[in-house]
């Protein structure tokens, strides 16, 4: 259970830091992360670092439709973290 925890904080970081990289390059009219990585990102765990940076950096918030990605992202895991409890 620590390597899982470890992981979704690792991914939550670098998922964070990605969103802060990408709204500085935004800011600056330079190349940005694509949408696709990010939302690979999320999908590995990193979904508490995006929901920490979209309110932090106000980043991809209005949206809809990556929205409605993470949503299904973060749906999914606690989807998956309670089917995984109720098997216990």
């Amino acid at each position: 259970m620590k390597f899982v925890i470890l992981f979704y904080c690792a991914a939550s970081v670098a998922t964070f830091l990605a969103y802060g990289i990408d709204k500085f390059c935004a800011r600056r009219g330079r190349r940005r992360i694509p949408e696709s990585t990010l939302h690979l990102l999320e999908l590995l765990g990193g979904w508490p670092g995006a929901l920490l940076a979209t309110n932090i950096f106000r980043h991809k918030r209005r949206k809809r439709k990556y929205v409605l990605v993470l949503t299904a992202i973060i749906i999914l895991h606690v989807g998956i973290w309670i089917a995984l409890a109720c098997r216990s």
